[in-house]
């Protein structure tokens, strides 16, 4: 049997997409045409891969399971097929999936979606929510650039620092903790909030506290800094956050920060890719894109 290798792309836009309609626009073909695809698909592989169900279409466990391997096989075809060709923004045409923890996506996603359409009008960006536990996603392929504040344990993950970012106090404006000067015994009478997408009610600040003798009241746990600092800014809680990734928020809701009154290690930015990027030159264009955006947090002036 004779095989179309374009089926391969049909078919991860397909598995990708969720829909005939949505998979003919992702690769710029009529719906007509992306029917025509699937039944051929369907013919080849002797399984559905997509089911009606009410309105909407779900992958059948075959196509669930060959999902992973469809992908990275059109991966590596457009590596291949594009290794010696030169990048030429103004026509690439590719999907993006950056996940960022919340705070930075706040601080800098704009900026990111802005410079990367000025750049490559035909580039789309996912901009999904961090999931409450670790997930393989990048090494599967379905994120491309991800957040992280420590170095990824496989070994084909790449990591690049970007940048490093320190504790603040964050209040209330009339805030107790704002009268007289914060010492590590008050910060730790205060009540407080954290910020975890897992709901841990302590962290490394909690160790801190515990080797000077003293233990902080923890009302609440976060799964994002934006919900933290609404809280520090509706109640008495004191949310200590990382500062640059933070700044431009806690400026808006009219926060009063404070140094944090007890030695904590800076915190690690970091980015994290697969190695079958390494020679993607349009993910390399993104990834020192990103580094870019993420630079100009730490080098804007800090708040006095």
């Amino acid at each position: 049997m004779q095989l179309d290798l374009n089926l391969l792309t049909a078919l991860d836009a397909l598995l990708e997409e969720g829909s005939v309609t949505g998979a003919a626009e992702r690769l710029h073909v009529t719906a007509p045409a992306m029917s025509r695809s699937l039944g051929r698909i369907r013919k080849a592989t002797g399984d559905q891969i997509l089911v009606r169900t009410g309105r909407t279409m779900v992958p059948t466990p075959r196509a669930l399971a060959i999902r992973t391997q469809v992908h990275a096989l059109v991966q590596q075809a457009h590596e291949l097929l594009s290794a010696r060709q030169e990048l030429d923004l103004a026509t690439l045409e590719r999907v993006f999936t950056v996940r960022w923890h919340d705070a930075l996506t706040a601080a800098c996603g704009t900026a990111l979606i802005a410079a990367v359409h000025r750049q490559a009008p035909g580039v789309q960006l996912r901009l999904p929510a961090e999931p409450g536990t670790d997930s393989p996603e990048l090494r599967r392929g379905e994120v491309d650039l991800e957040s992280s504040s420590s170095t990824p344990k496989p070994a084909d993950v790449r990591h690049r620092l970007v940048g490093r970012d320190r504790l603040v106090v964050t209040v209330r404006p009339g805030h107790p903790l704002t009268e007289g000067p914060l010492d590590i015994e008050r910060y730790a009478a205060a009540e407080h909030v954290t910020v975890s997408r897992r709901g841990r009610l302590s962290d490394p600040i909690d160790d801190a506290l515990t080797r000077h003798g003293q233990r902080r009241g923890v009302v609440s746990a976060t799964p994002a800094a934006a919900i933290a600092l609404q809280l520090a800014h509706d109640t008495d809680l004191v949310a200590t956050v990382p500062d640059a990734v933070t700044r431009t928020a806690r400026e808006r809701l009219g926060l009063v920060t404070l140094p944090l009154p007890l030695p904590m290690p800076a915190v690690p930015l970091y980015l994290l890719w697969h190695q079958r990027h390494d020679t993607d030159r349009a993910h390399t264009w993104l990834l020192d894109l990103a580094t870019e955006t993420i630079q100009d947090l730490f080098t804007a002036p800090a708040e006095s």
